[in-house]
C-alpha cells in the first residue's frame, strides 16, 4: 500500500494538476462556461489517451529514436516558456490572428492537453515506471490505473477554476494570469536548465 501511494504522489507530482490552472484559465478565457466544462473533460480524456500510448509502446519508440529526457525537459520548457509569454504580456498573437481560434478542440489539445497536462516530464515519468525490464504487466496495469486517477482529479480542479473565475472576475483572472505567467515561465526556464545542465553533465 505504502508503495502505490509512494507511486501516486510521484504521478501527481510530474503531472502537477495545480500547475495546469494557469494554462486551462488562460486558453480557455474567451469561451463560455459550457464550453469550459467540455474543454476540461475533453482535455483530460486526451491526456489520459496520449500517457497510455506512451504506457503501451512508448518504450519501443524512444528505444528506436535514442531520445533522452533532458531533449523532452528542454523542448518542454521551451512550448511552455512562449505560452508563458503570452500569459504575462497580453496578447502573444495579433488579435485578427486571435479571434479566429473560436473552435475549443483547438486549446483543448494544445496547450492543455499537451503539454501542460501530458506534459514531456510526465510521458517520460509514465515510460519509465512502466519499463518492461523491469516491472510486471501487474505492476504497469496498476500504474496506469494511479494514473487515471490522477487525471481524474486534475479534471475535477479544472473544473473547480471555472467556479474560481466566475467568482472573482475577469480582471481578478487576469492578475492572477500574470502572476502564474511569470511563475510558468521560470518554472519553463528551470526545466530547460535542468535537461541543459543534465545532457553536459552526462557528455
Amino acid at each position: 500500500m505504502v508503495e502505490y501511494l509512494t507511486t501516486l504522489f510521484f504521478i501527481f507530482a510530474v503531472i502537477d494538476p495545480i500547475g495546469s490552472i494557469p494554462v486551462y484559465l488562460e486558453a480557455t478565457k474567451e469561451f463560455d462556461a459550457r464550453y469550459k466544462k467540455k474543454i476540461a473533460l475533453r482535455a483530460s480524456v486526451i491526456a489520459f489517451l496520449i500517457l497510455l500510448f506512451f504506457i503501451v509502446i512508448g518504450q519501443l519508440i524512444l528505444e528506436g529514436m535514442s531520445v533522452s529526457l533532458d531533449a523532452f525537459q528542454i523542448s518542454g520548457g521551451v512550448i511552455l516558456f512562449l505560452f508563458a509569454l503570452t500569459m504575462i504580456f497580453g496578447d502573444g498573437k495579433p488579435e485578427q490572428e486571435k479571434n479566429r481560434i473560436t473552435d475549443y478542440k483547438h486549446v483543448t489539445i494544445f496547450p492543455i492537453a499537451i503539454p501542460s497536462i501530458a506534459s514531456p516530464g510526465a510521458i517520460m515519468a509514465v515510460v519509465l515506471m512502466t519499463d518492461n525490464h523491469i516491472f510486471t504487466i501487474q505492476q504497469q496495469i496498476v500504474t496506469t490505473v494511479l494514473v487515471l486517477v490522477v487525471i481524474g482529479l486534475t479534471c475535477l480542479i479544472l473544473l473547480t477554476a471555472n467556479h474560481l473565475q466566475k467568482k472573482i472576475g475577469n480582471y481578478g483572472i487576469t492578475v492572477i494570469s500574470k502572476i502564474m505567467g511569470l511563475i510558468l515561465a521560470a518554472y519553463a526556464v528551470q526545466s530547460i536548465l535542468s535537461g541543459i545542465s543534465n545532457f553536459f553533465g552526462q557528455t
